[in-house]
C-alpha cells in the first residue's frame, strides 16, 4: 500500500514585533517572530517559496526554496500534553504551516516525493528548532526537548505548486533514499559522540538542503 497523508490544519503567519524593552522578564523582551500561525479556511495555494499568505522574520535561517513548508506530526502531539498544554493543543503549535496525520518521523525520508493533484512536495531535511519555539512557549530547554526526541517535524520544498488544504490527502510517488529517514538524519545531526563517516554519506544525498549538506561535510573535512 503507497504510504499517504491526511493535512489536518493548514497555517500560514506574517513576522509581528513582540515584547517591550523595559520587561523584566527574558520572554517578555522585544522580539520578532513569524512563528505564530493561523489555520486557512479553504484550498490555499503553494507557490516555490511556501503558502500564499505565509512569511519568515530571519530569512537567514528560515524560508528559502529548501524550507519552504514546515511539517509537523498532528499524530505527535499527545507526547506534548502535559509540557506545553493540560490537553492536545490546537494545530500550529510548533509554528508548522502543516500539520499531517499518518506519519511521523520514522516514516519520512528526505528526497520523497508527496503529491496531491498537481502539487509535488520534496522532504529536504528535519525541521531544525531555533530558540523562537522555546521563546513562543516560555520553556528555556523546549528547543533542546524537541531536538533529543527526535520529532521535530520536517520541510518541504516545492517541486511543483498547486492547492492544498485541510483534509487534502498528500501520497508518497518517490523515495530515492529509504535508508535516510528523518529519524536517522537527526541522529546524525544532533546524536553523540559524532560520526563523521555517518556525516559523509548523509551529506552526499543529492536531495538533502543546502544548508545540511554545508554543515555536514564541515564535520567531515574537520573529522568529526
Amino acid at each position: 500500500m503507497t504510504p499517504s497523508a491526511r493535512v489536518i490544519s493548514v497555517q500560514v503567519g506574517v513576522p509581528r514585533e513582540m515584547g517591550r524593552e523595559d520587561a523584566p522578564e527574558v520572554f517578555d523582551r522585544p522580539w520578532t517572530s513569524g512563528i505564530f500561525k493561523k489555520p486557512v479556511s479553504g484550498p490555499a495555494f503553494v507557490n516555490a517559496t511556501g503558502i500564499a499568505g505565509d512569511a519568515q522574520a530571519d530569512l537567514t535561517v528560515h524560508g528559502g526554496p529548501d524550507k519552504a513548508i514546515c511539517v509537523y506530526s498532528a499524530d505527535n502531539y499527545p507526547r506534548w500534553t502535559g509540557i506545553l498544554w493540560p490537553e492536545p493543543g490546537a494545530f500550529g503549535a510548533f509554528g508548522e504551516n502543516l500539520s499531517v496525520a499518518g506519519v511521523v518521523e520514522e516514516d519520512v525520508c528526505i528526497g520523497d516525493v508527496w503529491a496531491a493533484g498537481d502539487l509535488r512536495l520534496q522532504v529536504s531535511q528535519p525541521r531544525q528548532p531555533c530558540w523562537k519555539l522555546a521563546r513562543k512557549w516560555r520553556i528555556q530547554d523546549l528547543t533542546d526537548q524537541v531536538i533529543q526526541t527526535g520529532r521535530t517535524g520536517w520541510y518541504f520544498r516545492v517541486l511543483h505548486g498547486g492547492d492544498i488544504a485541510a483534509g487534502t490527502t498528500l501520497s508518497l510517488v518517490e523515495r530515492p533514499a529509504p535508508e535516510w529517514t528523518i529519524i536517522a538524519a537527526n541522529h546524525v545531526m544532533h546524536g553523540r559522540p559524532r560520526n563523521a563517516a555517518a556525516a559523509g554519506v548523509l551529506a552526499a544525498v543529492p536531495q538533502l538542503s543546502a544548508s545540511w549538506r554545508a554543515t555536514l561535510q564541515k564535520r567531515v573535512d574537520a573529522g568529526a
